[in-house]
């Protein structure tokens, strides 16, 4: 009698499963290098809530793996150049930023234009070579056709390349952003009010407190920023889209259409803001407890003892620097009393202390959740600033590109870090720097309150990003949250052809009150002269 029971028992199991435990179809579309490592977090999570996952990648992706138990990859059959050109563009970048000692605000001035050169090309041709693997994809028609047959759910990419949401559009499929930046920069600019009185904008270190001066450094900084981001992208961009979707189709609302936008930071580390009841804030949602060390690495931060660990990274794309530059650290770490333990690839510095441990790679989160751990010293990428919040560790700044140092200004401008300029680093000012972040307790204090802040969460980030995707897919969209400002015109965007339309009108009732009033002058002061004769 039991076993007559039991398909009854599993069919009302089954019936009561909770909201997000159905698998849908989801195509990823992702940016590689370290944007991968983020799109991954959110691939495992998806994978194990039963999700089925398609990875579209390059014949030479870097990090993207073919083979992979999360998901089914598309690799499409060209390169993308990535790798090789990325790397070039970056070493540049920081050659530049060393020869220019910032002496003068002239120099300074001047490194800055050097550098956004080389940044206005290094996009252009990054952004070239994608518009360019977007047509190579639609005029596959084997490809197109398995993607169509396919019906996924839910098209999952990144915005700061434009090939996921133009396949978004042609598969008609509804689209979610893991994003912070797109092609036209950071996602506030483009998606949400941006009141530049008291929002910096990217690039210019500012906090939500300006001066005037400041705030004409802003203004001009967004003008100039948002015409070259503009540009970078129209250029290639825009003929595809007019080729595949018409003359008449703003590129744009390709990326404004998005129907979430899951955005890697949150308010314990972005200054406030408007917002839009779309943009869902996942900040450090790659974020977890540390684990245990392997055993060698444990055994040498233990022998610390009560001086701790510094931990030093400077992310996935720079594992080395000039040899001078190093030199100057080593003896910097040389002098202090704790462990360092360095992640570096290059010639080993000739004064290299008997406290610092190189290693070809590290345990970030681990390390930096591990109680011995004092200083963390970063370039200031995204994940490495969460993830010392997430485990209150101060931080040593070395911003070297992009928004590394708008991300490290945001953690001084909060109390949490101190910054060092690369240019400007020799052995006693590094060595000052990390003794204020190591024996000023306020830095520690400040981390371990935003710490705190970003722990307490009615839901962690990572499950908040999963949620609204199953939402996505179970409401096939969402309509209901999208502004409408970005169908409009700025003309109209702005209420100028309101306000335009309102001043006339009280200039037609002004000129007619005038009007009257003449009209009254005349009557009564031609009457009293017609009874005077």
């Amino acid at each position: 009698m039991k076993m007559l029971y039991l398909p009854l028992i599993l069919f009302t199991l089954l019936s009561f499963q909770p909201p997000g435990s159905f698998g849908g179809k989801i195509l990823v579309f992702p940016l590689d290098g370290s944007h991968w490592i983020n799109m991954k977090v959110l691939i495992e999570e998806l994978h194990a809530k039963g999700h089925e996952i398609t990875v579209i990648r390059p014949s030479d992706s870097w990090y993207i793996s073919e083979k992979s138990p999360l998901y089914t990859s598309v690799t499409l059959p060209y390169s993308s150049g990535f790798e090789e050109n990325f790397e070039t563009y970056l070493f540049q970048q920081l050659e530049i930023r060393l020869r220019g000692k910032p002496t003068s605000s002239w120099s300074r001035i001047w490194t800055q234009i050097q550098i956004r050169n080389v940044v206005v090309e290094q996009f252009t041709q990054f952004h070239k070579g994608m518009s360019e693997t977007v047509v190579q994809m639609f005029e596959d028609k084997e490809l197109m056709q398995s993607l169509h047959a396919a019906k996924y759910d839910v098209l999952l990419t990144d915005p700061g390349i434009g090939c996921g949401a133009m396949l978004a559009r042609r598969l008609q499929v509804p689209l979610v952003f893991n994003v912070r930046w797109t092609i036209q920069g950071e996602a506030h600019f483009l998606v949400a009010p941006s009141p530049l009185a008291y929002i910096p904008f990217t690039g210019t270190e500012l906090t939500d407190k300006m001066t005037f001066p400041e705030r004409i450094k802003n203004m001009l900084s967004y003008i100039i920023g948002m015409y070259t981001l503009f540009y970078m992208a129209e250029t290639n961009y825009k003929p595809v889209v007019m080729k595949y979707f018409g003359p008449d189709v703003d590129y744009s609302t390709f990326f404004l259409d998005a129907d979430i936008w899951l955005m890697r930071n949150d308010f314990v580390f972005e200054f406030p803001r408007p917002t839009l009841p779309n943009i869902v804030y996942m900040g450090g949602f790659q974020c977890k407890p540390s684990k245990a060390l392997p055993d060698d690495l444990e055994t040498f931060v233990q022998s610390s003892g009560d001086h701790g660990v510094i931990v030093m990274t400077l992310g996935t794309l720079v594992a080395k620097l000039p040899q001078h530059v190093t030199e100057e650290i080593a003896a910097a770490f040389a002098r202090l009393p704790q462990k360092v333990i360095w992640r570096y690839i290059g010639q080993r510095p000739t004064n290299l202390g008997n406290n610092t441990l190189l290693v070809n790679w590290l345990p970030q989160n681990d390390l930096l959740g591990h109680p011995k751990t004092r200083v963390f010293v970063t370039h200031g990428g995204t994940n490495g600033v969460q993830e010392a919040i997430y485990h209150g560790v101060p931080i040593v700044g070395l911003p070297l590109f992009f928004d590394q140092p708008d991300n490290l200004s945001r953690i001084k401008a909060k109390g949490g870090a101190v910054i060092v300029d690369i240019a400007m680093l020799e052995r006693d000012s590094f060595a000052e720097a990390l003794m204020t972040a190591l024996y000023n307790s306020t830095y520690r204090e400040n981390m371990q309150m935003l710490s705190r802040l970003h722990r307490d969460q009615p839901m962690k980030p990572l499950d908040q990003a999963v949620f609204w995707i199953e939402y996505v897919i179970r409401h096939k969209g969402t309509r209901h949250l999208q502004t409408q400002s970005y169908k409009m015109s700025w003309f109209v965007y702005k209420s100028l052809d309101v306000i335009a339309f309102l001043l006339t009108v009280v200039l037609l009732m002004m000129l007619i009150c005038v009007s009257c009033l003449r009209l009254v002058w005349r009557m009564i002061f031609t009457g009293k002269k017609v009874k005077r004769e």
